[in-house]
């Protein structure tokens, strides 16, 4: 059980080197601990031109951007037990998945950037290669499953091994923020005099911000989806089921060291409206509208979010389909032109294009969202949708990553068409960061 193990420090004059890829790109080490790109991936990037990421600087900037926010809140520290979160401080992964809905991982990490791993047992070897994790602890299973009868006990030894790092690394000041905890822990932190604050901001505000590093690895994870995409299309035809067809993607993914999937949302014909359907059995005819999100954890574990509506077989659109294809395309074109650094976030909702009437009841949750290891802050609402405040002083800034996306399907409407680019605001405007080009059948 993990509460049963014991913690030790790692000897950082042990570690293993960090610098684990060759000049050309390609990985050094085959037998490396860490998941990461395949030579295929690699080769890919450099036929495109793509400069895969300095991790070691990655790394650093990453801890830099939590730092920065845990001293402007005044913030002892960060509990997370996110694995997203654990991922961006450490880089370290285990279990992603599972430890989403089995909280068996934390982290904590100082305002003066100490960063002390609480992983599941007998995983120390996973972060051996990560010279910012200082210490490899266990003791973060508390919930039930773990627990049982003795959750309240294990929350409590793991309260007071925070509380006394708190003790260690921030003498004299209480306040802790927490992104997300078992009811029982976040009580013994109370009854050991902590006072607890949302970390969520903390780990938000902090991930908003992409460098050159963070970028580059985006645009790695793009790629790898794009390619996973191009092999999807060429493989689609008549007679293939919705879910033959998310294997494709999910594969092309994976073979290129993406990671997983967060949603399995392609749907095809009848099925594509309303939106949200994820892939079924359904065996797809000719002519057919097939709609999908990728939404795909890539290389690296960022993000690649991108959503194309094609046509199966070799049918031509019907001018209906033409004609909501091409209002939806305008409707991407029209909000990216909007993005520029200095908008206000609550002032995105007026400048952005808004949806004719017939569309607005079927509406998609979000004119625009960030995106970096996953869907991030900040989520901007349509009109109907807005509620003024909920971003405060906040403006658009350069670094930000964002996703730019549509859903356009009339209430009973015979289908939908699903558009999504990903986006990067620069110094001077935006760039678009998508490569997968629109249809050209449903725009001549």
């Amino acid at each position: 059980m993990d509460m049963m193990s014991s913690n030790r420090k790692i000897d950082p004059t042990r570690r293993r080197a960090t610098t684990l890829f060759k000049p050309d790109g390609t990985p050094r080490d085959n037998d490396r601990v860490e998941i990461g790109p395949t030579d295929l991936a690699f080769t890919e990037w450099a036929a495109l031109g793509i400069t895969p990421p300095d991790m070691p600087r990655l790394r650093e900037y990453r801890l830099s951007r939590i730092v920065g926010e845990l001293n402007r809140h005044d913030y002892a520290g960060l509990v997370t037990f996110d694995p997203l979160n654990i991922r961006y401080i450490t880089d370290a992964t285990n279990m992603q998945l599972w430890t989403t809905h089995n909280p068996a991982r934390a982290c904590f990490v100082s305002a003066s950037g100490y960063v002390v791993l609480f992983d599941f047992h007998g995983s120390e070897h996973l972060s051996a290669h990560l010279p910012l994790v200082r210490e490899v602890r266990h003791g973060a299973s508390f919930f039930y499953f773990e627990s049982a009868g003795l959750v309240h006990h294990h929350a409590l030894t793991f309260a007071r091994e925070i509380e006394a790092l708190m003790r260690d690394h921030a003498p004299g000041n209480r306040r802790l923020a927490v992104d997300r905890m078992e009811r029982a822990g976040h009580d013994a932190l109370e009854s050991l005099g902590v006072e607890v604050f949302n970390g969520q901001e903390v780990t938000e505000l902090a991930r908003a911000i992409k460098n050159t590093n963070e970028v580059n690895a985006m645009r790695c994870a793009l790629a790898a989806c794009e390619s996973a995409m191009q092999e999807m299309q060429a493989m689609v035809r008549p007679g293939i089921t919705e879910v033959e067809a998310w294997a494709i993607l999910q594969h092309g993914n994976h073979i290129r060291g993406g990671e997983w999937i967060e949603t399995r949302i392609l749907s095809s014909g009848p099925r594509t409206n309303p939106w949200f359907q994820e892939a079924g059995p359904r065996v797809m005819a000719e002519g057919d509208i097939l709609a999908f999100d990728t939404d795909l954890i890539g290389p690296y574990g960022y993000c690649a979010d991108l959503s194309r509506t094609w046509i199966v077989g070799d049918a031509e659109p019907s001018a209906y389909e033409k004609q909501i294809y091409r209002d939806a395309v305008d409707h991407i074109r029209m909000n990216t032109e909007a993005l520029k650094p200095g908008i206000p976030l609550d002032e995105l909702t007026r400048v952005s294009q808004q949806l004719p009437a017939q569309y607005v009841e079927q509406r998609y949750g979000v004119v625009y969202h960030g995106v970096g290891l996953c869907d991030e802050y900040p989520s901007i609402r349509y009109a109907q949708d807005f509620e003024a405040g909920q971003h405060g002083d906040r403006v658009l800034e350069p670094g930000m990553t964002l996703c730019v996306e549509v859903y356009y399907g009339e209430v009973g409407g015979p289908c939908g068409i699903k558009l999504e680019d990903q986006v990067l605001i620069t110094e001077t405007g935006v760039e678009n960061l998508t490569r997968y080009p629109f249809e050209e059948r449903f725009l001549v």
